[in-house]
């Protein structure tokens, strides 16, 4: 029997789905998916070995929770046969900038309201997510929030005012990092470094920084002063970042993002 269903299946229900069934949350004979009229649906289920619905009635017969994973602008196109059939089910949302107001009138009888963010990283168990609900939610819904969000990583409650905000760092935030990880290749390259080993060197260098910040719980300052002598290699590139505003793009970068989230919600 399906214990959870998944209302689309691009790349943002893919993560959570192959987070899940990676950690055990869920296995792949407990979660269902409907893809709309692409080919995501399809190939999500063969991938990961989860069911394909044929139907909103058949993606919602055995489903207690229903995960929300459409284009944030289809929201308000949503097929109307949703009222009937999200009744007394847990509906969780990680449609990008839709508050819950905007769930509450396409789910109204709905039990409980989850509005999220998760991220990629997800998929290995590795991502932040955000949330917040229209109302508190009952032990047992917590712990289906915990059991899926879990899966994914951490997680994190929120006010309702600051899920734009989130959505603009943690639910962003990997694509920024990516992009700096493909410039610090592409210096590489531009030094004559091979393909292969200017990949191995960006690539190695982010995660274990990373990995290096999370352990040592410290500001990020602190191992920046740590790796960087006066007037030596690393301050010499960092001037450059500084002469750059490299934060202020940092800042204007999620600035956009957030207000991007805004414009979705609107």
């Amino acid at each position: 029997m399906d214990t959870i269903a998944f209302l689309g299946a691009g790349s943002m229900a893919a993560a959570m789905v192959e987070g899940m069934i990676a950690e055990g949350a869920y296995s792949a004979k407990q979660i269902a998916c409907m893809g709309g009229k692409g080919v995501t649906g399809p190939a999500l289920a063969a991938r990961t070995g989860i069911r394909l619905a044929s139907s909103l009635e058949d993606l919602l017969s055995s489903a207690d929770t229903l995960v929300v994973a459409f284009k944030p602008q289809h929201l308000a196109a949503a097929d109307p046969r949703l009222l009937e059939l999200t009744a007394g089910r847990l509906v969780v949302s990680v449609l990008a900038g839709k508050k819950v107001a905007a769930l509450s009138k396409a789910f109204p009888k709905a039990r409980g309201l989850v509005r999220s963010m998760p991220n990629t990283p997800g998929q290995i168990g590795a991502g932040l997510t955000g949330w917040c609900a229209d109302k508190p939610l009952s032990p047992a819904d917590r712990a289906i929030l915990d059991k899926v969000f879990g899966a994914l990583g951490k997680s994190v409650e929120v006010p309702e005012a600051q899920m734009d905000a989130l959505t603009a760092i943690s639910g962003a935030g990997p694509a920024y990092l990516f992009e700096f990880a493909a410039a610090l290749r592409d210096a590489g390259l531009s030094l004559g470094f091979d393909p292969q080993t200017a990949k191995l060197l960006s690539v190695e260098t982010v995660l274990g920084a990373a990995r290096l910040l999370a352990r040592r719980d410290v500001d990020p300052e602190v191992l920046r002063g740590e790796v960087t002598s006066p007037n030596g290699v690393t301050a010499a590139g960092l001037r450059k970042m500084t002469d750059r505003d490299f934060r202020g793009m940092i800042r204007e970068t999620v600035a956009a993002a957030r207000a991007r989230s805004e414009e979705l919600s609107a």
